[in-house]
């Protein structure tokens, strides 16, 4: 009975552990329009826009931005990229009438040669995929057999017992 109690309780604990969230939400989306008016600032008129960045920034979520807003600004709103995000490639999900339009921003290139017309402005609905790079995915692929190894480990001591 003791042994069953354990195992049971050593089970539900790395459960508990495999799907725990790293990063909490943020924020919620809205049933309104993609864009609303702000006011002015500075004597014009200001739009604002609903926009969404993922993946490897500091605080992913939903974000409500002015209408001349570029990838980098918004980036820069989420607290920028962590150490794991891969700058080479980030797309931008970007629908489009009828379909979706992906397309791909190589930030790294922009940090080498300063030249603006990497960053592409944003556009209402945009989503900001920011993926992790290899060692990332390598290193979250390690975290888990090493908890599988934690279970086996538990279960052959419990089983010795």
């Amino acid at each position: 009975m003791k042994r069953l109690i354990l195992l049971a309780l050593s089970f539900s604990l790395l459960g508990l552990s495999l799907i725990a969230q790293d990063q909490p939400a943020y924020q919620t989306t809205t049933n309104t329009s993609a864009y609303f008016y702000s006011g002015t600032i500075a004597g014009s008129e200001q739009l604002k826009i609903y926009t969404y960045i993922w993946g490897q920034v500091m605080k992913p979520g939903l974000y409500i931005v002015p209408d001349n807003t570029d990838l980098l600004t918004l980036m820069s709103l989420a607290g920028g990229p962590t150490e794991n995000a891969k700058l080479a490639k980030i797309r931008i999900v970007r629908p489009v009438a009828d379909d979706d339009r992906v397309i791909f921003v190589n930030i790294k290139e922009y940090l080498e040669t300063g030249d603006d017309n990497l960053i592409p402005q944003l556009q209402p609905g945009d989503t900001i995929i920011v993926s992790g790079t290899i060692y990332y995915a390598f290193f979250r692929f390690t975290d888990f057999l090493s908890k599988i190894a934690i279970v086996i480990s538990v279960a052959t001591m419990l089983n010795a017992l």
